[in-house]
């Protein structure tokens, strides 16, 4: 019988991390290597955006985040009913620096 070790990571959050950032626009792009994410905090009327994050991930990671959004929401809709996305909404196309573009 093989035997399994898992080690046990313990995870510090400060209390400035804890506090969060919050984020109403996430810009996506891509390399073969890396997947960046900035989260970006859009005002109306306001010209101007501020990227307050970003994350880099390898494609891997990516994917992996992705499906542990779409599992969270599925448990998410289950309880609440399905999100609602407003199709009126302001489409907000932002400056690339290369790659592919998309939005969440």
């Amino acid at each position: 019988m093989k035997e399994e070790f898992q080690e046990q990571l313990n995870i510090e959050l400060t209390e400035e991390i804890a506090q969060g950032t919050y984020s109403n626009l996430a810009i996506i792009t891509h390399s073969p290597s890396e997947f960046v994410v900035d989260f970006v905090l859009a005002m109306p009327g306001i010209p101007k955006a501020n990227v307050k994050s970003r994350i880099i991930l390898t494609p891997e990671h990516a994917k992996r985040l992705m499906l542990a959004i779409q599992d969270n929401i599925t448990k998410y809709e289950s309880i609440h009913g399905p999100i609602q996305i407003h199709e009126g909404q302001v489409n907000i196309q932002p400056m690339t620096y290369s790659g592919p573009t998309g939005q969440a």
